[in-house]
């Protein structure tokens, strides 16, 4: 049976740590990327457990394992990743224009286990996600790498709408919310 809860031990974040780098583009074929998806930003184990501190991951566990994680990424983390700094940046200018009480969790990443895919964990995780910060945030944002098909349209699914689109690090990216 699959559960679902917030990260609480360093062994969780060591396990997300594992999963993560066990879907990084540079550690899965080209077909992989285009058909199962990827993670675009690498966590060290001491950012991974600042971020836990300020607010706990989400987690899907499955005999003891973490088998699923969504990084749950408050904005005094900008600065952090340089992936992710522009992404920030372009929240701030989307919520200049759209809705200045917008009370956001940045979803820092996604993932689950290649063996426990199409069996509804995004959405499942997201469910939790939303759960655990609708008392504090209202709304989740993240972005897409748009050559990451496979996470676009599941994000689209579970009703993620688009604010903008843009360009950093040679990379195109949908930026995306989802009301909690």
């Amino acid at each position: 049976m699959i559960t679902y809860q917030l990260t609480a031990t360093k062994k969780e974040l060591e396990e997300i740590i594992a999963l993560q780098q066990k879907n990084l583009p540079v550690n899965i074929s080209t077909k992989e990327k285009n058909e199962q998806g990827f993670v675009s930003a690498q966590h060290t184990l001491e950012l991974l457990t600042k971020m836990h501190d300020a607010h706990p991951h989400v987690i899907a566990k499955h005999n003891g394992k973490v088998v699923g994680y969504a990084l749950c990424m408050l904005q005094e983390f900008r600065n952090e990743i340089p992936l992710l700094t522009p992404m920030f940046n372009q929240i701030d200018n989307a919520i200049k224009e759209l809705d200045e009480s917008l009370n956001y969790m940045v979803m820092g990443q996604i993932c689950v286990d290649k063996s426990y895919r199409k069996q509804g964990m995004f959405r499942a995780l997201y469910k939790y996600m939303k759960q655990n910060i609708s008392k504090e945030y209202n709304a989740i944002i993240t972005e897409v790498d748009v050559k990451n098909i496979r996470s676009s349209n599941a994000h689209k699914a579970i009703g993620f709408e688009l604010l903008k689109e843009h360009q950093s690090n040679n990379q195109n990216w949908q930026l995306i919310v989802l009301p909690t």
